[in-house]
């Protein structure tokens, strides 16, 4: 008679990344983890801005970690102490779908079997590191939920030297997207086929792509190779869920942040401030969605040049909306960062006095908002 040992008896530990706010609102991540629980002890993660929206809106930031910002891949590598690990996410498209999936195996290479479940692309495929054990999950989870098992593309084939440059090709676009790179639009796709150009941190190129020259103005340096490329909108399936709303905080304890064209970062830049600068017309819409969770409210400055990236967002209760000029947002945000360097408000308001006085007549309305 063969005895149990302690390893045959310990359960399986199943990590888990989910990736982008779609895989959450569609109810796949949830039933997906249920599914894993019923084979191993879930420790789930996630990466990005607008999947920790979602993650909240759908009521599951105690059993998803997103304390933390982290690329799948670097969450990938967090959990490799795991049996295995599964990545979740729901692609505009089988074939974004696939080379996400090389992307992240490519740039994680982890020690243990990594899994991807695509509820867009309906997919399952081993990624890496393929074990008896691993493919048998791999088919039982195709199966339930039935999707079609495929053969990993292993190959991150997406980035190539040109000379002194670099060149990176996005898949999956439609023409008429907007592109945007680490939350700033670049232009709007032309092609199906769309490859960004890059030399010593600064975009130079780009084919497929309709440049806006305003919006590459507005980017830092910019490391291609790790950089987040977005087609379309930040939060496909928004709607879907009911927002949940924090309450609106009332502190004067003077601390305040600035957002310039950097929303990706709202939870880390704005977790202790009282409220919000936020400078530009996208940078306001997904920094206010992003804080209206936290009840944060926002004090933005736009100009009317939102470019459609972000639709069914909402504001945070007490929000200011300052509509000046065309082409003024980003003077007057310069504006409002050197004043502040020595006079800082401790209020929205004594921030809204500010802006009255840097901008001007160049202001248009002040629009206050009530959450909705």
């Amino acid at each position: 008679m063969r005895t149990s040992s302690a390893a045959d008896e310990r359960r399986l530990l199943i990590g888990v990344v989910i990736h982008g706010p779609e895989v959450v609102d569609t109810g796949f991540a949830l039933r997906a983890m249920e599914w894993l629980e019923g084979h191993g002890d879930v420790v789930a993660v996630l990466g990005g801005t607008m999947g920790r929206v979602a993650v909240i809106d759908a009521g599951l930031a105690d059993r998803i970690d997103i304390s933390r910002r982290r690329s799948p891949s670097q969450s990938v590598q967090d959990l490799q102490h795991s049996d295995l690990t599964v990545l979740l996410n729901h692609a505009k498209s089988r074939e974004t779908g696939i080379v996400f999936g090389a992307i992240v195996a490519g740039r994680a290479r982890p020690a243990n079997p990594l899994i991807q479940a695509d509820s867009g692309g309906r997919f399952v495929a081993a990624l890496s590191n393929p074990s008896d054990l691993s493919n048998a999950i791999a088919e039982r989870l195709a199966s339930h939920f039935g999707f079609e098992i495929l053969d990993a593309c292993v190959t991150d084939d997406n980035m190539r030297q040109e000379g002194d440059a670099i060149v990176r090709r996005m898949s999956g676009v439609l023409p008429g997207e907007r592109i945007s790179v680490n939350g700033t639009v670049i232009g709007t796709a032309t092609d199906t086929c769309v490859e960004i150009v890059a030399r010593d941190g600064r975009i130079v190129g780009a084919r497929g792509i309709d440049l806006k020259m305003h919006g590459l103005e507005k980017l830092p340096h910019v490391d291609l190779r790790s950089a987040i490329l977005r087609s379309g909108s930040v939060r496909r399936t928004a709607g879907m869920l009911k927002p949940r709303l924090g309450s609106m905080r009332t502190s004067r304890n003077g601390r305040f942040a600035i957002i310039d064209h950097a929303a990706e970062d709202s939870f880390e830049l704005a977790s202790d401030a009282s409220f919000v600068i936020t400078i530009g017309d996208d940078t306001t819409a997904i920094a206010g969605d992003v804080l209206s969770r936290l009840g944060i409210p926002v004090l933005g400055i736009v100009d009317g040049d939102l470019d459609g990236i972000c639709s069914g967002l909402v504001m945070p209760e007490g929000s200011v909306i300052v509509r000046v000029r065309a082409g003024n947002d980003d003077i007057i945000g310069k504006a409002i960062k050197s004043i502040s360097e020595n006079r800082r408000p401790a209020s929205l308001d004594e921030a809204l006095d500010m802006v009255r006085e840097a901008a001007g007549d160049r202001i248009i309305s002040v629009i206050r908002c009530d959450g909705r």
